[in-house]
């Protein structure tokens, strides 16, 4: 429901990061996202505990980036940067 909810209001500034866990939780909410103009990105089954809410947002091909949990605040980082810059 947050992914789902938060894109329309925020089309293309909205971020949706799957981190390790079980289940699909969000997985959907990831489809809107996307529609919406944002940005996806997943843990890495390397950096993950558990890889079943990542691995179930990479097999619905809306994953923008796969990343090991160290290189996932630097990636969001630079995005915000990007769209505050207007790029």
């Amino acid at each position: 429901m947050l992914f789902a909810s938060v894109a329309p209001v925020f089309p293309t500034h909205v971020m949706a990061v799957f981190l390790t866990g079980y289940g699909r939780d969000g997985t959907h909410g990831i489809l809107v996202v996307k529609q919406w103009g944002g940005m996806v990105i997943a843990q890495d089954e390397a950096s993950s505990e558990v890889f079943g809410m990542p691995r179930s947002a990479i097999a619905m091909g809306a994953v923008d980036a796969v990343l090991a949990l160290e290189e996932i605040a630097p990636a969001f980082v630079a995005r915000v940067t990007q769209l505050t810059r207007g790029q």
